[in-house]
């Protein structure tokens, strides 16, 4: 197992598509993650997941306080339809590491790890693997998916607070959405602060504005996944 903290201080990932082994899994559905960690987290395998037809892969990550079950439960209902496979972990402690503790720990450690298990297990499109979340999920997604555009290339926020990266790696697609009237993490200081930084970096960003609270409405959401899965600048 990897448990070696000093190889993930700046948060970049190990785990890389093209290690599967070739056996045939069965089982569908919301899966347990087969790690030993204080926290129940999860996969979903599509209902139409076959080996020979490689598919997409999103990470997606609970805010403050929720369960690894909220991660899942943000695109779960299109997985099936676009061959999606979901990973949704949870925080070690009530949020994710940078934002707990100031420095990237557990959780980046566990997420590599489910990614070590998941490109073992499965056959991934590695031209399809992304990764985002809500709220603090959603900042926590942003900062390991500019750290490691090398692996993710997509990513999804949906509400974010922030963005932070002790190093940039690669070029990922980004989506952003937030609610104009936002009382949690409001709007100004977040998404329209993050947002044009991205674009003087050189990413391609599509950034959706709605007039709601911190909340992901229905449409935002579809948009996110046909964005992930049908389009972007990396030919999809």
């Amino acid at each position: 197992m990897i448990t070696e903290r000093s190889k993930y201080k700046t948060g970049r990932l190990t785990a890389r598509p093209g290690a599967f082994t070739g056996k045939q899994e069965t089982e569908k559905g919301i899966l347990p993650l087969p790690l030993d960690n204080k926290k129940e987290s999860f996969l979903y395998i599509p209902q139409e997941y076959d080996n020979t037809q490689p598919a997409a892969l999103a990470v997606m990550l609970h805010g403050a306080g929720a369960p690894a079950g909220q991660g899942l439960s943000l695109l779960q209902q299109y997985a099936d339809e676009l061959n999606m496979v979901l990973l949704a972990p949870a925080a070690q402690t009530y949020t994710w590491d940078i934002i707990a503790g100031d420095a990237f720990g557990p959780d980046v450690i566990l997420i590599d790890q489910a990614l070590a298990h998941i490109f073992t297990a499965y056959a991934i499109n590695p031209a399809q693997v992304a990764i985002g979340g809500f709220s603090d999920g959603a900042s926590y997604g942003l900062s390991l998916g500019l750290t490691n555009g090398d692996l993710f290339t997509h990513i999804i926020a949906f509400s974010p607070g922030f963005a932070y990266a002790l190093e940039k790696t690669g070029k990922p697609a980004v989506f952003i959405s937030h609610g104009t009237r936002d009382q949690v993490l409001p709007i100004d200081p977040c998404s329209r602060r993050i947002v044009p930084q991205l674009l003087r970096q050189g990413l391609e960003v599509s950034y959706r504005e709605f007039d709601g609270g911190h909340e992901i409405p229905p449409l935002i959401s579809e948009r996110a996944v046909e964005w992930f899965t049908r389009g972007s600048a990396h030919g999809l």
